[in-house]
């Protein structure tokens, strides 16, 4: 005689059988449940990596030969957003270069910055 209580699955309610401590039917059920559970927090981690990469590309469209002197107004009319990067790098001058992953810019004057592609 079978006493196992019957329990139901965290994810789509059904009935299951089978070790006391299993929450969910089935391997489907367990992904489906966490990538739900997942999904608000990285929500805004997707926006801000979506900015980032979008940033990256207009460096790069900007810098064909490494280095080059652009317009910070054709930027922001590309849709550049200055509040976004992923690290600062201080040069021993005292320079401060914004880089989104490999491309960065240091800012020249008000109206215009000089674009940088670092390699690693």
């Amino acid at each position: 005689m079978n006493n196992t209580p019957m329990r139901r699955c965290v994810n789509c309610k059904s009935m299951m059988l089978g070790r006391s401590d299993k929450k969910f039917c089935d391997d489907g059920c367990r992904s489906s449940y966490n990538n739900k559970r997942r999904a608000s927090e990285l929500a805004s981690v997707r926006r801000i990596n979506a900015v980032l990469f979008q940033n990256r590309r207009i460096l790069k469209n900007n810098n064909p030969y490494g280095k080059a002197k652009v317009k910070k107004g054709k930027l922001l009319l590309e849709g550049f957003d200055f509040n976004y990067h992923t690290h600062l790098y201080i040069t021993n001058k005292g320079h401060e270069y914004f880089f989104c992953y490999d491309y960065g810019y240091l800012q020249i004057n008000q109206d215009e910055v000089l674009v940088v592609h670092r390699l690693e």
